[in-house]
């Protein structure tokens, strides 16, 4: 039986950790707050900021874990070189959550050293080197802090005035102790998908049906299994996804992103764990969804094929306030055929926080994308947050 630590135990890792201990795992769900929704599950949990190194490192002598899931961007990544140096097993890898937990290592490590098309982008620190950036750039640009989740900190600034606020909020989003911002040129996109990919040590790297996403305020908002994409674009994200992972190395899964446009594929963005418009995959669209394609490749069990078996849409659910949630709807958004409901289980609300998701499906193959979005977004509006 394997002992595994989860850094970070939102609503993706909650889900980890059940299709985890249907494999026989003890799991150490560690997050900075109590009551996080992993922890409600696991077996034991810790609570401690993991950019203290030193609470990291007592954690982990006092648990000995096998494995160390990082499930989460803010993590003092340099201590998992460390205890991989150790015996334990970092998940994907250590490189990997070190690069993809700033965005300016992940960026260059994709445009500089893989050759992969990107958008044009550059970095700042503080307001000169930003609007010196922009100048360079355009307008309109897109403004991310280099370490965050959710769409924290990220804006599309369209004129000159709008250019003190959102360096601003970028600082305020960033996570962690690194403060400074990436400015990314504007690309002319008709979608923007996640291609999930798994990584196997004991099989070939295999990938979901392409899934396309909706986002505002920088997080998604619904995301549809699949997206109808070009053979021709969809061989080209899958070969750039083989490139950047197998720099990385380690067994898992992967969200990466990708902007599809008239000129080619796009990289945006990647995630060495499941990603968040991934949760669509909880509607049984394939054989095994993103949590336990990601258990079964960090326990390196092999994954002969992933089948996709019918489309499926997610709309998000979210808070309006600040507060302790309560729920109301529940009943009405069961009414409808097809579909499912999932609650995170966070302990308390925020604007915009991200409390459940509301799943539809369609096992006849017979409904059109657009309906299959209709009724999933008339679930989520049944679901109220107080």
């Amino acid at each position: 039986m394997k002992k595994v630590m989860m850094l970070g135990s939102g609503e993706l890792g909650k889900e980890v950790v059940i299709a985890l201990q249907r494999l026989g795992c003890t799991v150490i769900a560690c997050d900075s707050y109590k009551g996080a929704p992993a922890m409600q599950v696991a077996d034991f949990f810790e609570v401690f900021s993991m950019l203290d190194a030193k609470a990291l490192e007592e954690a982990v002598v006092k648990h000995k874990p096998d494995i160390i899931v990082p499930e989460v961007e803010s993590i003092r990544t340099d201590k998992l070189y460390e205890f991989e140096s150790q015996g334990i097993q970092i998940t994907p890898s250590a490189k990997a959550a070190n690069y993809t937990m700033n965005r300016k290592l992940i960026r260059d490590l994709a445009a500089k050293e893989l050759g992969l098309r990107t958008a044009p982008y550059a970095y700042a620190s503080n307001l000169e080197e930003f609007e010196k950036a922009v100048e360079t750039i355009g307008l309109p640009c897109v403004v991310k802090p280099l370490m965050s989740s959710s769409g924290k900190g990220q804006s599309v600034v369209k004129e000159v005035s709008e250019l003190k606020a959102a360096f601003s909020y970028a600082m305020e989003g960033s996570r962690g102790d690194l403060k400074e911002i990436i400015i990314e040129g504007f690309i002319d996109f008709h979608t923007e998908i996640t291609l999930l990919t798994v990584t196997q040590d004991v099989g070939e790297t295999l990938f979901c049906a392409p899934i396309g996403h909706r986002q505002e305020r920088g997080d998604y908002q619904e995301s549809w299994q699949p997206c109808p994409m070009n053979p021709g674009q969809l061989k080209e994200a899958e070969e750039m996804s083989c490139k950047v992972t197998a720099a990385l190395g380690g067994s898992g899964i992967w969200g990466i992103e990708f902007f599809l446009t008239s000129e080619g594929v796009y990289f945006s963005e990647l995630s060495p764990r499941p990603h968040d418009t991934g949760m669509v995959t909880l509607a049984g669209t394939q054989n095994f969804n993103e949590f336990e394609l990601h258990a079964r490749a960090l326990l390196g069990l092999k994954i002969p094929e992933i089948e996709f078996r019918y489309p499926g849409v997610s709309a998000v659910v979210l808070a309006e306030k600040e507060g302790v949630p309560k729920y109301s709807g529940l009943k009405e958004a069961a009414e409808f055929p097809q579909s499912d409901i999932k609650i995170f289980g966070k302990p308390t609300t925020r604007p915009y926080r991200r409390m459940a998701v509301a799943l539809a499906y369609d096992r006849t193959n017979t409904e059109s994308l657009e309906e299959l979005r209709d009724r999933a977004a008339k679930i989520a509006n049944e679901i109220k947050v107080h």
